[in-house]
């Protein structure tokens, strides 16, 4: 529509702004835009905050597959184009003179681009972790601590709106999303986890119900997909696109694609369900050793450099449905390390030791 080419011709002039002036700014930009990526909720902040606090742990990773899955199906609905192609085959320019927007190595993702997938994951995770800091300040009840409350929730908020914009900014810079797909990712990151604020029932949640859960998931987006496939509409008609107008076939990558995205969650979810149901876990987490600083943070340190070895794992591409399955198995193994592994492994630990200083 005229509407929709006036939006995304302006966001065009506001990426060549970005590119032109705030090139000094470059590595910094690219960086926040790897602190949006939705993976860092799964390596980083769930197993720092789980061991902190396992309600908020776990509601973290309900919000990130909930939202995530959201997301995709937003993507499938909205048919958001991307910068870096949209302006090679608009037909808005005169005389074919399109502008000039540079590529990066993370510009490349294959699926649609509204609403941003990193915007909404940045928005909604960090938006538990502020909440989540701010609930242990607001019991407090004599003036000078209602005062320091005001203050933190000031403070806090304002790393939040701060993190997001730069977020946003971020992925416009790199020509991977228009201005306001950014916005609309923020504001339905933080809808997303909003609702989760008011749905306790996910901390009793049993294995049961984690697997109804990510059928019900895998089920409703597959069946979208399949039934307008039905009616002639490809949901994958950016890949394409994508991997004709990328600047580099090696940035190109799928792990971005729309699917591998559902799998990745889906596997999250399911893992974290099972870890939680997991003798494992009752042993270690539950057990008397759960109260203790040095429990959590010895399972907090461990989690992380074990989670870190993942990345060194790398799941081979040639044959898409294989990459699906293991893409699921190993995004199961992150958060059951999480919650049940490494734990227990500590537990067994500082056993044996107290055994030996007895």
């Amino acid at each position: 529509s005229i509407k929709m080419d006036l939006l995304h011709s302006n966001g065009v002039l506001i990426i060549q702004h970005l590119q032109k002036d705030y090139r000094a700014y470059q590595d910094f930009l690219n960086f926040m835009s790897h602190v949006g990526d939705p993976r860092n909720i799964f390596s980083i902040y769930f197993p720092l905050w789980f061991q902190l606090n396992q309600v908020v742990g776990t509601k973290m990773i309900w919000v990130a597959v909930i939202g995530d899955w959201f997301n995709l199906i937003f993507k499938w609905i909205l048919f958001g184009h991307r910068p870096y192609w949209w302006v090679q085959e608009t037909m808005i320019y005169p005389n074919q003179s399109s502008p000039c927007l540079e590529q990066f190595p993370i510009t490349c993702e294959t699926g649609p681009g509204s609403p941003s997938g990193h915007a909404m994951g940045s928005s909604c995770v960090w938006y538990v972790m502020v909440t989540a800091a701010l609930s242990y300040t607001v019991r407090w009840k004599d003036k000078s601590a209602v005062t320091l409350h005001r203050l933190t929730w000031s403070f806090l908020w304002s790393i939040f709106w701060i993190i997001q914009i730069s977020v946003c900014i971020s992925r416009v810079f790199i020509a991977t999303h228009f201005p306001h797909q950014v916005v609309l990712g923020v504001f339905a990151g933080i809808l997303v986890a909003e609702a989760f604020e008011h749905t306790p029932a996910i901390q009793t949640a049993s294995l049961r119900m984690y697997i109804k859960t990510n059928l019900f998931l895998f089920v409703f987006a597959l069946g979208f997909y399949l039934s307008l496939k039905l009616l002639d509409i490809d949901l994958l008609w950016s890949v394409p696109k994508a991997k004709k107008w990328c600047a580099n076939p090696d940035w190109i990558n799928i792990d971005t694609t729309p699917f591998a995205g559902l799998v990745r969650n889906l596997g999250a979810l399911f893992g974290l369900g099972l870890g939680i149901n997991s003798e494992m876990f009752i042993t270690s987490c539950k057990g008397k050793n759960s109260c203790k600083i040095s429990f959590r943070l010895l399972c907090m340190a461990a989690s992380l450099a074990t989670l870190q070895l993942y990345n060194f794992v790398k799941i081979p591409t040639h044959t898409e449905y294989l990459f699906y399955i293991l893409s699921f198995c190993k995004s199961a193994a992150m958060p059951l390390t999480v919650v049940a592994l490494v734990p227990y492994c500590v537990h067994s630990l500082m056993r044996t030791t107290e055994k030996k200083l007895n």
